[in-house]
């Protein structure tokens, strides 16, 4: 197929590389240093995100931010002025569940389909092909990209309708930041009751408190890695998403809108480019420990 894929990021870039290794033929747009081994392989740089839709049948956004969505489809030299007849917009970015409704209407007026597909599994699951794909849309527009999807995920699920996806994406992020928190805070009281936070987590590893989470993210929080995998900065976005959501439904969220402040403080703080673990942080500073 001849594909677009714009958003080439830290997971942007693997998943463009296991389609091209796939044999597809890629359309890329702004193409920089950390991509450029992409064109190596094949890809082909684009001018702008008009030129990538205006070459490809099916095009893959992987962008930050909803702001960052609508100016790659609707400004200027914009994927939508590049558009014709038949063509589909998988969206894989993390965006406003709201907005991609709008978003979806506005190129289903152009006589195209559209997907939102946001993923998790952050950048080891973009490597490894093994992302979760949580897809919103239409049936038919789902069975004929799957294939694509099946190169960059193993757990793909039509979750229902457009923007549906971004819902199940949301519901995901409250559960990971919540369940950070929640490790971050149990290593943090084993630490000030004394005991050793490596051997407390190898411990809980064992019995009903055994998690992903613990056994990934309590290790860099117990080793101090914070190199990211996932940005606080970008869960935060995530998170604001859930408040804000959650605002317009009239729905109390606590947890969440707890998490999320504590995620303002860390950005506040300077960790807002380090690794969602890194809030245990934050919880130290509240502590009075070092930073």
């Amino acid at each position: 197929m001849n594909i677009g894929f714009i958003g080439l990021g830290v997971m942007g870039r693997p998943m463009a590389e296991h389609l091209i290794d796939a044999g597809h033929t890629l359309h890329l747009s702004r193409v920089k240093e950390a991509s450029e081994h992409l064109i190596a392989k094949g890809g082909k740089a684009a001018a702008s995100p008009k030129a990538v839709a205006e070459a490809s049948d099916i095009i893959i956004l992987m962008l930050p931010d909803t702001p960052d969505v609508e100016a790659v489809l609707f400004g200027e030299n914009g994927v939508s002025s590049g558009l014709s007849a038949g063509k589909l917009i998988i969206d894989m970015s993390s965006i406003s569940p709201v907005a991609t409704k709008g978003f979806a209407r506005r190129i289903e007026a152009l006589d195209c389909d559209y997907l939102d597909a946001p993923v998790s599994g952050g950048e080891v699951g973009a490597k490894a092909a093994s992302l979760t794909i949580m897809v919103g849309g239409k049936e038919a527009a789902f069975a004929r990209v799957l294939p694509l999807l099946e190169k960059m995920g193993k757990n793909i699920t039509l979750v229902g309708g457009v923007g549906d996806g971004q819902t199940a994406k949301v519901a995901n992020q409250i559960i990971v930041g919540l369940t950070i928190e929640a490790v971050a805070e149990a290593l943090l009281f084993a630490k000030k009751a004394g005991a050793d936070p490596a051997k407390v987590r190898a411990a809980l590893m064992g019995g009903f408190a055994s998690s992903r989470i613990l056994e990934v993210h309590g290790e860099r929080m117990v080793k101090e890695t914070f190199e990211p995998g996932f940005r606080i900065r970008l869960h935060r976005k995530d998170m604001t998403l859930a408040v804000d959501s959650a605002r317009a439904l009239d729905l109390s969220l606590p947890n969440t809108a707890a998490t999320q402040q504590l995620m303002n403080a860390a950005i506040a703080n300077g960790d807002g480019e380090r690794d969602h673990s890194a809030l245990i942080r934050t919880l130290e500073l509240l502590a009075g420990g070092p930073r």
